[in-house]
């Protein structure tokens, strides 16, 4: 267990439930325990709260352990079958578990032809060839919706840093200066503003992307516009129906096109997967209205770095937000440093109720699926519904 994952009784949480008394059976009928489980491979450092669930698990399927290998170890143990043919992959944390690396053609290729479910924790999956993983007859479920509040609130935080110079009003007063406090302290109103009124414009509005509008326009009466693959009336219509403080209904638009959403936005948040491509370059900076704000929850690899330092000295970026970065966990050295960018260290969706939820999710996918019924939140089912016909 990782010292630095809170632990039920430091988090504040029940302890885990004692386990259930066992009981001597003096039926001759078969007893279920005794017949052969298909197995699971549980990769990484043991659940920590979802101890019923996990119990119910362990009834239906033996579970394997890896606990963390780097990737040759973890290779070498696929071919040599050290866990034999099991059915599913599990992983409950983010933080362990993926010592392997990027799961690609070379990791995916020596699972047994039993694997048919790898349940993962987290919303991001840059990480794993999901197309590939389809191909092989596996299915990728993350577990997104587990932190969709966590980020969605850090979201709100970085927003209001954009808007309102808390990086430079932090600084200033860390810094134990007098001149620095006071120069934060005196000229700081002269160029912040209130994010009321202003438009967000939200590149994937997707599960997180439309909490974040909900927050924003609940909380700030912040206009909506969103660019995505396809338009989203329902989102658009309860996004309408918020009960807004200034008893209006909230403006929302769509973008069919980047380059518009750009061009008309005071405030711009990523919230959309990473494909494999910058998405964010010189050409893009250049359709920004000047001295927007950017904002990013998503992936670093999404903004070309370099771009958005010369879009932030020219003017063009008049702050950004940035929970991660295109080389964790090395930041950018010149965006680290400027009084009008907020870095974090991708922890916008770590939080107690995230990890409970990440646990959880990956049970609900395996037992759901492995089952009969469907997975709760598969990323590549779409692709695996394709090569079954392909077949």
């Amino acid at each position: 267990m990782s010292a630095s994952t809170p632990t039920p009784s430091d988090a504040g949480l029940p302890p885990p439930p004692a386990p259930a008394p066992v009981t001597t059976s003096t039926s001759s009928a078969p007893v279920a325990a005794n017949l052969p489980k298909p197995a699971i491979l549980h990769l990484g450092d043991d659940i920590r709260w979802n101890h019923d669930l996990y119990a119910e698990l362990t009834r239906k399927y033996k579970i394997e352990r890896s606990y963390s290998m780097g990737r040759e170890e973890f290779k070498q143990a696929l071919k040599e079958k050290k866990w034999g043919d099991f059915v599913g992959m599990y992983r409950p944390f983010w933080n362990t578990g993926g010592e392997m690396g990027n799961w690609d053609e070379e990791l995916i290729s020596l699972l047994p032809k039993s694997c048919k479910i790898y349940a993962s924790a987290g919303a991001g999956f840059d990480w794993v060839d999901t197309k590939t993983m389809a191909e092989h007859g596996i299915i990728y479920c993350n577990s997104a919706p587990a932190c969709t509040e966590s980020v969605a609130d850090c979201a709100i935080v970085l927003i209001l840093s954009t808007f309102r110079a808390i990086v430079w009003s932090f600084l200033g007063a860390r810094s134990l200066s007098v001149p620095d406090f006071q120069n934060a302290n005196q000229n700081i109103a002269a160029v912040t503003h209130n994010p009321n009124n202003h438009t967000l414009g939200i590149i994937g509005l997707g599960k997180i992307g439309y909490r974040i509008a909900q927050k924003a326009a609940l909380a700030f009466d912040m206009k909506i516009a969103y660019h995505d693959i396809l338009r989203l009336p329902h989102h658009e219509s309860s996004l309408r129906a918020l009960p807004t403080l200034n008893k209006t209904p909230v403006s929302i638009t769509w973008h069919p096109t980047l380059p518009t959403l750009l061009s008309s936005s005071d405030c711009i948040l990523l919230a959309t997967p990473f494909s494999g491509s910058t998405l964010l370059s010189t050409p893009q900076f250049a359709s920004f209205k000047r001295g927007a704000r950017l904002v990013n929850i998503a992936r670093g690899k999404l903004i070309d770095e370099a771009a958005l330092v010369a879009a932030l000295d020219d003017g063009t970026v008049s702050a950004a937000g940035l929970d991660v970065h295109a080389d964790e966990p090395r930041v950018n050295e010149r965006l680290a440093r400027r009084e009008n960018v907020m870095v974090l260290s991708h922890t916008a969706g770590a939080s107690v109720e995230s990890h409970i939820g990440f646990e959880r999710l990956g049970m609900e996918n395996l037992m759901q699926y492995l089952g009969g019924g469907e997975a709760v939140t598969p990323v590549n089912l779409q692709c695996c519904v394709v090569e079954a016909m392909c077949t």
